[in-house]
Order: C-alpha cells, then sequence, then structure tokens
C-alpha cells in the first residue's frame, strides 16, 4: 500500500507561483472585495480562451466571473425569464447543480436521459420530451445539456433540436473547460454557456464561476443581477431582485495564475488517459471511457471506466472498496437525478442508459498531482484485483 492518498483531482498552482503574485497586488492595493483588477482580467483571459476556436471561426462572447458554477446557471435562468410554474429541460445524468437552480426559480425540471456515446443529453430523446411537454400545455422554456466528465455532447444535433422548437439552450460546461467540439469550446454553442472553478476543477479559483454570454448588452444585464440589481442612483435602490454572486478579487487573482498553466493542465489529463486505455486494454471486464467521435475533444477532467460484473468478476462498488483499501480514491459516476429523493414526483424521459452507467461505472484519479508512480501503481492494484 502507498503512504498516500492517491486523490481523484488536486487543485494543482503554477510553478512560478503567479496565483500568490496577483493575490499580493490585490491585498498591496486593498482590492479585496467582489470587483477589481483580477476580476477584469480574469474574464478577459476567459473570453480569449473561449473565443477563438481551432475552426477558423472567431466568436464575440462575454464572459462574466461569478461566485459559483451554479450561481451562473441561476443568472441565466433569471435573465431568460423562467419563472414559478415554468418548466425547463435536464440532462438526468449531472450532478445536483446542474437541476437546483431550476427549484430556486419556483420552476420544474424536466428530465432527459444519456445516449450511450457520450453519455450525455439524448437528442432524439430531448425531442420527444419537448413534443409531450408542449401537448401537455407546457413548452420548456430552457435547456440544459452537461458536458459529463469533460466529454463534449452531440450538441450540433441538440442545438437543431432547440432552434426547431425556438428554446433557449444553457450549456453546463462546469467540467468541461478546455473541451472542443469541432474546434470549439463547449459553453459557446447555446444562448449561455456555464463554467466552474470549484477547487477540483481544470483550472480553480478555490471556489467560483463564470457565465458566457452572447454579447455585451447581456453579459451587463447579467453583472446587474449578480450585484444586488441595484438601479444607477446615488442612494440604494432596486426594482428587481438581485443576487450576491459577484466574484471576489481574491479568487480571481488564483484563476489569472490558474489561466498561464491551463494548457499544462489539460495535456496532462489527456496524458492520464491515455495510461489508463493502454494499461487497461488487456483487462477483461474494464473499459475506459473515450470520445466516440474524432470530432469530439475532450478534456478527461475525470477518466471514468465501466465495470462489466460477469466478465471481471467483481461489480465497480467491490473494486472502489478494494481501491480505497489501497489508498486510492475512486467515485462512483452520478446519481441520475430521475433516481434522487428530492426529484422522484419530477417529470422524466428515461432509456435506461444513466441507470445502468450509474451501477457499473467508476472515476478513477486523474488530475495534475497524479503521477505515472501513480498510475502504475493504479493499473496495479485493478489488476490484481
Amino acid at each position: 500500500m502507498t503512504n498516500k492518498r492517491i486523490w481523484l483531482c488536486l487543485a494543482h498552482m503554477s510553478e512560478a507561483g503567479e496565483e500568490m503574485k496577483f493575490i499580493k497586488e490585490a491585498f498591496d492595493t486593498n482590492w479585496v472585495v467582489p470587483l477589481g483588477p483580477n476580476v477584469n482580467g480574469f474574464e478577459k483571459d476567459l473570453e480569449e480562451f473561449v473565443n477563438h476556436p481551432d475552426n477558423g471561426r472567431t466568436l464575440s462572447k462575454k464572459v462574466v466571473a461569478l461566485s459559483a458554477g451554479t450561481a451562473a446557471i441561476h443568472l441565466a435562468l433569471v435573465n431568460l425569464g423562467v419563472k414559478a410554474g415554468d418548466e425547463v429541460i435536464c440532462q438526468s445524468f449531472t450532478f445536483a447543480a446542474s437541476a437546483n437552480p431550476v427549484t430556486y426559480q419556483v420552476a420544474t425540471p424536466v428530465f432527459v436521459d444519456s445516449e450511450p456515446g457520450t453519455w450525455n443529453m439524448d437528442p432524439n430523446l430531448l425531442e420527444d420530451a419537448i413534443k409531450d411537454r408542449i401537448a401537455n400545455g407546457k413548452k420548456p422554456k430552457a435547456i440544459i445539456p452537461v458536458y459529463l466528465y469533460g466529454m463534449p455532447a452531440y450538441i450540433d444535433e441538440i442545438m437543431e433540436v432547440a432552434k426547431r422548437y425556438e428554446i433557449p439552450v444553457l450549456e453546463d460546461a462546469a467540467e468541461g473547460f478546455g473541451s472542443r467540439y469541432r474546434g470549439q469550446a463547449v459553453g459557446t454553442f447555446g444562448d449561455y454557456g456555464v463554467m466552474s472553478f470549484n477547487g477540483n476543477k481544470m483550472i480553480t479559483t478555490s471556489g467560483g464561476g463564470a457565465l458566457i454570454c452572447p454579447d455585451e448588452e447581456t453579459a451587463k444585464r447579467i453583472l446587474f443581477y449578480a450585484t444586488q440589481a441595484r438601479e444607477p442612483f446615488p442612494y440604494y435602490q432596486h426594482e428587481h431582485i438581485g443576487y450576491n454572486y459577484r466574484m471576489s478579487n481574491i479568487c480571481a487573482g488564483i484563476g489569472r495564475g490558474q489561466m498561464t498553466i491551463v494548457d499544462d493542465h489539460l495535456a496532462h489529463h489527456i496524458h492520464v488517459k491515455d495510461r489508463y486505455v493502454e494499461g487497461l486494454a488487456d483487462v477483461d471486464g474494464i473499459t475506459v471511457h473515450v470520445a466516440p467521435e474524432d470530432y469530439m475533444e475532450p478534456n478527461y477532467w475525470l477518466n471514468t471506466i465501466i465495470v462489466e460484473p460477469d466478465k471481471f468478476g467483481m461489480d465497480y462498488d467491490q473494486l472502489r472498496q478494494i481501491l480505497d483499501a489501497a489508498n486510492i480514491e475512486s467515485r462512483p459516476l452520478w446519481k441520475p437525478m430521475h433516481m434522487q429523493p428530492i426529484y422522484k414526483d419530477t417529470p422524466a424521459y428515461i432509456n435506461g442508459v444513466s441507470e445502468e452507467l450509474f451501477c457499473k461505472g467508476l472515476c478513477l484519479p486523474s488530475g495534475p498531482m497524479v503521477t505515472d508512480e501513480d498510475i502504475d501503481y493504479i493499473l496495479e492494484t485493478i489488476k490484481n484485483a
């Protein structure tokens, strides 16, 4: 057994200490509030990152830095006019933060299952759900596809359905920072895109997120809601409900430093994927999840495997316990939202894909602190199991 715990995805600071440089500047200049040069600089860095696809096109998206990816989803729904009694289509196979903001607006999430290639929203099932909701007198106000574990969805097909029914799309790219679809950054196809910079994400601001907006006017409106919806008067006047969702200048300083090493992080996660694919190729009953199409470029934020118990000799949870005893953190795949107690009475369009994946899948250590020696030990432990 290794003496150290091998974690799924620990935060990793730049060797040059750029994060501390920006944080020190914030302290030295007394910018320790939720605005300031680091916030502005981080937003510019993010805009440059998402607006220059590899397919020759140039985008003009604007980015607003916020306190969390959940806050980004919430503000997008607010700006889309989602209110009590409305319905929003959400991917079922995801973390609860994708759906919870819908309930903040006293609206109802309608869950759509996954297709087996990407594990993300099934475009055909999406259309079935839209038709059925319209037949029931409830045209959905928005669609929230997710890029699970950094895997691009079939977003062309999802956007085609959404445009045909004139429903806005809010891409939850919280796990997809750096992932691309036909050379374009995920989160830039729909009306809005969500980014997360939680401590375990591709880059971190310790906690935080951002919303990708279609234009400057929309970004200003999002910023208005994120700063308590204060009207432009010399006194405090509020004509709308606002929120305290702006990112702090200190956290944004961490983000600016992280942006200097984002390419290194992306390359590392892909390297880890390649090691798992090669190392587990001859293990019967273990399959590493990889992109089903060559035009999809996942970030492989968390590398995942499917365990077939009849072939491998044990199920995913037995393997998880063996890894845990060997000081290796692994985690089951997300429990689908339609299986969660809080959403047991919520409409759902299910094909069984996410339920089967939940019963067979594990996330393996993938972060920038995971070394080749760690991977050797993980592979050895799995094979010995």
